[in-house]
């Protein structure tokens, strides 16, 4: 045991960053999502001809468990961005989960978050690396897909756009930030 940092030597070095979301997990259970709907269609023909009001309770599963894991990944972004800048990013973590919950809201908030994590790679890099209206746009555009197309499909777009994410932030984090415009404070 390490006595003068208070953890263990298998522990988390100090500084270090909280580990990213898991995307290959959300891959997993989009897939899942799209084989419990080619399921219920084969099963229940009818289901391809009418508005689905209340699905069987595996395609209800299998779709619920992936937003629920969507959110947890969306919080886990947002905590290694919180580590990242010591609290001074503007979303906190659980709210960048729950607002996707708020009914109306939640359209605007997933065009939202993902312009402010654009903006937040773009000035730490000093490069426009990610077009904060694109990113915006698409995981709006994965929603859509998920909510009027096929959900399994659009989880899987979903989760494809938080690949790009993942990867425009790992490359922002790894880099120095860049110098601020301007003449510095006090100097």
């Amino acid at each position: 045991m390490n006595w003068s940092g208070g953890e263990s030597q298998g522990g988390q070095r100090a500084g270090a960053l909280p580990p990213f979301p898991r995307i290959w997990i959300g891959y997993l259970l989009g897939f899942a999502a799209l084989i419990a709907e080619m399921i219920a269609i084969s099963l229940n023909p009818e289901l391809a001809k009418e508005p689905l009001l209340i699905p069987p309770l595996y395609l209800f599963l299998a779709n619920f468990i992936c937003l629920v894991y969507w959110l947890v990944c969306v919080y886990d972004y947002h905590v290694v961005l919180a580590q990242a800048t010591a609290s001074a990013y503007p979303i906190k973590p659980l709210r960048a989960a729950w607002f996707h919950l708020i009914p109306i809201y939640g359209l605007y908030w997933v065009f939202k978050w993902p312009r402010e994590l654009a903006k937040f790679v773009n000035r730490r890099m000093g490069a426009p690396l990610m077009g904060p209206e694109r990113t915006g746009l698409g995981v709006f555009a994965a929603f859509a897909a998920f909510l009027a197309l096929n959900r399994g499909l659009g989880m899987i777009l979903l989760f494809w756009t938080a690949s790009h994410l993942s990867r425009c932030l790992r490359c922002a984090l790894a880099a120095r930030p860049a110098t601020p415009e301007g003449p510095l404070p006090f100097s």
